[in-house]
């Protein structure tokens, strides 16, 4: 590949914490030099006019409906979306029909993605056959095909002592293990429990559930001393156990959506069904909550939360609706509002938004150094926009931001050094 010399950025380098003005050199796929560079002959130069350039996202916990159900997205649709928002890397949940709970399924979806996507796909395999929850998946042979980690994707397993086995297991193999925390017998409501959902005659799921959930979880975690991961906190009541788990040293870390990040019950009036999601939108208290976590580093990664659904899931009553919002190609404009806000700074959201989840993982990305691939996004962190969910690159169309006057515009991605998505006149 032709030397790539990325000149008059302002670099956010996550790792060290920094956002400076500088230049970045890409040789054969890679990050060669990052400040002051001195390009090779021959070099093409790309000017960047200002505008950030940051490490591309890693997106933990992305549902695709390939195989099984391609009509709500798909491998070619998902990446489009990834690319379109500055996402170089999305991790793939199991839950497909079938799901991936066997080394032939984690083989097919690798292979389909690597031919049909224009951005990395990680793939995790299912905690337990069929997702059902009762026998552990083959774990050690979905490892060996490529599974990152582990999960049942948003289904809560409730039985303790099959999520035991598959701990200890994940323990042995040095597995990370992905569990959504929510105490399944109290969660059949489609709101939090308290004032808005009584007014709005919805039922509700007590903010209790989801710290039962994790405490649980956390000590099954404690006695296997498997790597644990909280997936999707949603209240401040589950904070404090993550706190006294973390300062215990257990190796548990936990991610928050950026809708819980960036909306709150409020936001469902009048009964609007592209925000109902799992685990259903908190009071602002529990937003403020979170907000303060990822900005502390409490909350590690901060995701899309990307579940497609059908138009005609979501074009009936709030109660029968499906949950779930598009958010790979909203999540970074999303996260603009934080720092907008002043809770948290540029170097402080890449952290969370691409090396965090990619440390989590092992994986070589998520870092603006030498040597590091060049999985990179360029965009104008000020740049209005209304978003429009019909121009949304999902097949699917369900985002609870459809309508709003959003910030920053994502101007080019590049994975492996190859522009995926923009072009040369993103200065315009």
């Amino acid at each position: 590949m032709t030397p790539l010399h990325l000149c008059d950025a302002r670099l956010i380098d996550p790792e060290a914490g920094t956002e400076i003005e500088g230049d970045l050199l890409i040789e054969d796929g890679r990050i060669a030099q990052v400040g002051d560079v001195s390009p090779p002959a021959g070099a093409r130069t790309l000017d960047c006019g200002g505008k950030t350039l940051a490490p591309g996202i890693v997106d933990l916990g992305v549902y695709v409906g390939e195989p099984g159900a391609r009509h709500r997205e798909s491998y070619r649709t998902a990446g489009l979306a990834a690319a379109a928002g500055g996402v170089t890397t999305f991790v793939a949940m199991p839950s497909t029909e079938p799901p991936i709970d066997d080394p032939a399924m984690g083989e097919f979806v690798r292979r389909r993605a690597a031919e049909i996507c224009p951005v990395n796909v990680e793939v995790m395999g299912a905690l337990t056959q069929g997702l059902q929850g009762e026998r552990m998946s083959e774990m050690g042979f979905l490892r060996d095909a490529g599974a990152v980690a582990f999960t049942d994707g948003g289904r809560y397993l409730s039985d303790a002592a099959v999520l035991r086995r598959c701990l200890s297991y994940a323990a042995a193999l040095g597995a990370l293990v992905l569990h959504h925390p929510q105490e399944a017998a109290l969660s059949h409501g489609v709101a939090t429990e308290g004032f808005f959902a009584t007014k709005s005659g919805l039922p509700g799921v007590p903010a209790l559930a989801a710290r039962m959930g994790l405490e649980r979880d956390l000590a099954l975690a404690e006695l296997s001393g498997a790597r644990y991961h909280a997936h999707q906190l949603s209240t401040e009541a589950a904070l404090a156990p993550l706190v006294r788990a973390k300062a215990a040293g257990l190796q548990v870390t936990a991610s928050a959506s950026i809708h819980h990040l960036t909306l709150n019950e409020i936001d469902i009036e009048p009964y609007r069904t592209f925000f109902k999601l799992s685990p259903p939108l908190r009071p602002e208290a529990d937003r403020q909550a979170l907000v303060q976590a990822a900005a502390d580093g409490l909350i590690d990664v901060i995701c899309s939360g990307h579940l497609p659904q059908d138009e005609e899931l979501k074009r009936v009553p709030y109660a029968a609706a499906a949950e779930g919002a598009v958010g790979l190609e909203t999540l970074l404009p999303a996260a603009r509002q934080l720092v907008h806000a002043g809770a948290l700074d540029l170097p402080t959201l890449w952290a969370r938004l691409s090396l965090a989840p990619a440390r989590l993982l092992g994986l070589p990305c998520g870092r603006l150094a030498p040597v590091a691939p060049a999985d990179l996004v360029l965009c104008d962190p000020d740049a209005p926009f209304i978003l429009d969910r019909f121009k949304l690159n999902s097949r699917s169309k369900n985002t609870p931001y459809d309508g709003r006057t959003m910030q920053g515009r994502v101007r080019a991605t590049f994975r492996g050094g190859a522009l995926v998505h923009g072009g040369e006149a993103w200065a315009g």
